[in-house]
């Protein structure tokens, strides 16, 4: 799964910047609407929006971008209910994804996810091929 490319959004011009810091200086209130759609923010969601808004207002330059949780192999594997050797068994023959860290193996969380839905579909289909044996 690609990231989207952060974004990066010039200071506000100083007036600009003024107003914005004075709306924002004694409120964390914000109303976002999205095609006229009044949409309620969950809190860490309202918060980030609010901090942002606030480098803005002090005329920052602001860079947004997506973060990926990337695990160690031992995260992974526990994500898992793995074995590490098991894991890294996986990644070297590319069952799964890897990236290195200099020497260090990191997974991302999404790719764990991913397997381990595919693990799921697989017994499904096991559990589904059983019972239509059972039946004939």
């Amino acid at each position: 799964m690609a990231l989207i490319a952060p974004r990066v959004t010039a200071g506000l011009p100083a007036e600009d910047a003024r107003n914005l810091a004075r709306s924002l200086q004694d409120s964390n209130d914000i109303t976002v609407f999205v095609d006229g759609t009044v949409h309620r923010l969950p809190d860490e969601a309202r918060d980030a929006v609010v901090d942002l808004l606030a480098r803005l207002s002090r005329g920052e330059t602001v860079t947004v971008s997506s973060v990926e949780e990337m695990l160690t192999t031992s995260q992974a594997a526990e994500l898992a209910g793995i074995s590490h050797t098991y894991l890294r068994n996986m990644t070297d023959r590319g069952e799964i994804p890897v990236e290195y860290r200099g020497t260090h193996r990191r997974i991302r969380q999404a790719a764990i996810m991913a397997w381990l839905e595919t693990q799921k579909k697989k017994q499904a289909e096991e559990a589904s091929d059983g019972n239509m044996a059972t039946e004939k």
